[in-house]
């Protein structure tokens, strides 16, 4: 027969008493008297038919039931009280915590958060980067990320649907004209993304131009700074649909032919599967998910 389960102030004034060792220090954290937790883990010990200390002349140490016993005892309190101030700590002035990829923020999100503020002004947001996606981002609640959608231990909602094609600057360095036809790219200087599968290499197959090769190339780390490398006239860049229609608008950035193709990596916003999310981080991911099907595809 199961034993019933001790009661929590039991097993917190043994999991206190056990890394003190000291009855007076635990009293004191848990602000109670030292009398009453050396009651409280007598009961335990009583109800559990288990002697947990060894009571010796100048203090406490731990029987060996007690040494097992803690690491259990220790791990259950505080998950529980991590999992209590989640769900019913957090005041309206908890900062929601959301990683985002560099390029997705400056060209996608940013021009779209004001509606977000206005419809949520209780929401506080504190965006940080995730150019590398080592960084296991434990601190945030959400996180927004380039690729397939499949990432272990995460849920994925997809936001963008993208075309994927060439841009550059109307005016490029050297006083050269625009490429008229994918022919001449080998002319020109491809501004090439590390960690992208869909690159120069897919999108010249994909458009029937797999014979022509890149005369130069420059390689960079984010899409953010091969675009702004475009803008600037140092060479051409591949842009996605949904990143680049506000640098075409302002003319900043042209396409010079017509020849786009359909991607399979995308932004996706992720989450930790089966984890609880705060309220405000469901907020965000409603929102969020609402503004990318108005969008779909720009």
């Amino acid at each position: 027969m199961k034993k019933k389960l001790p009661p929590l102030n039991w097993l917190r004034s043994f999991e206190a008493t056990a890394r003190h060792l000291n009855f007076t220090q635990a009293a004191s954290e848990l602000n109670l008297t030292q009398a009453a937790i050396s009651q409280q883990v007598k009961g335990l010990e009583s109800q559990l038919g288990a002697t947990l200390f060894k009571r010796l002349p100048r203090g406490l140490e731990l029987t060996d039931a007690g040494k097992a016993y803690l690491p259990v005892v220790h791990e259950c309190i505080r998950r529980l009280a991590t999992a209590t101030d989640e769900i019913f700590g957090q005041s309206k002035a908890r900062l929601l915590t959301v990683r985002c990829n560099l390029v997705f923020f400056t060209a996608w999100l940013a021009p779209r958060l004001h509606r977000f503020q206005r419809l949520y002004p209780e929401v506080g947001i504190r965006f940080t980067s995730n150019i590398w996606i080592e960084d296991d981002g434990k601190e945030s609640d959400m996180e927004i990320r380039y690729g397939k959608g499949t990432w272990p231990g995460l849920e994925a909602d997809r936001l963008t649907w993208d075309k994927l094609f060439p841009v550059c600057s109307p005016r490029l360095a050297g006083g050269m004209a625009p490429p008229e036809s994918p022919e001449q790219l080998s002319e020109y200087t491809l501004l090439h993304v590390i960690g992208y599968e869909e690159g120069w290499g897919y999108w010249l197959d994909q458009a029937g131009f797999a014979n022509v090769r890149s005369g130069h190339e420059m390689q960079f780390d984010t899409l953010i700074s091969a675009l702004e490398m475009a803008r600037q006239g140092g060479g051409i860049a591949l842009g996605r649909s949904s990143l680049v229609g506000g640098m075409i608008d302002s003319g900043e950035l042209i396409t010079p032919f017509e020849f786009s193709v359909d991607t399979s990596e995308a932004f996706h916003l992720v989450r930790p599967a089966f984890k609880y999310i705060h309220p405000h981080a469901e907020l965000f991911r409603s929102w969020i998910m609402d503004e990318a099907s108005q969008n779909r595809g720009s």
